[in-house]
């Protein structure tokens, strides 16, 4: 309950206070970065791509900003990058050579 008996508009997953029900991304598959959109999830993002053009790789990487669903994945700090459902690092940033390592042992 809000100040002066206002209900608090709640927000939904998506951030947008109801109504639009979106639906969740399937991470089952692919290449994602988690994270809200920060500097540092955008750095990762960065040097996925990178690794991937150096590979010759022509992958998609998606970017999941939803915390419920990176939350339903165990992840609990950002930036993290998942690779067909599995989460190989979470809470910094890999830089280009650590990224295509991952990469090519997944």
């Amino acid at each position: 309950m809000g100040l002066f008996g206002k209900k608090k508009e709640e927000k939904t997953a998506c951030g947008c206070a109801g109504g639009c029900n979106a639906p969740a991304v399937d991470t089952s598959r692919g290449i994602f970065v988690l994270g809200g959109g920060c500097a540092k999830c955008n750095e990762l993002e960065a040097a996925v791509r990178a690794a991937l053009a150096e590979l010759g790789w022509q992958e998609e990487v998606g970017h999941v900003t939803d915390f419920v669903q990176i939350a339903a994945l165990g992840v609990m700090t950002t930036p993290a990058l998942l690779v067909d459902g599995k989460v190989l690092v979470s809470g910094r940033v890999l830089k280009k050579d650590e990224v295509k390592a991952l990469l090519q042992q997944a």
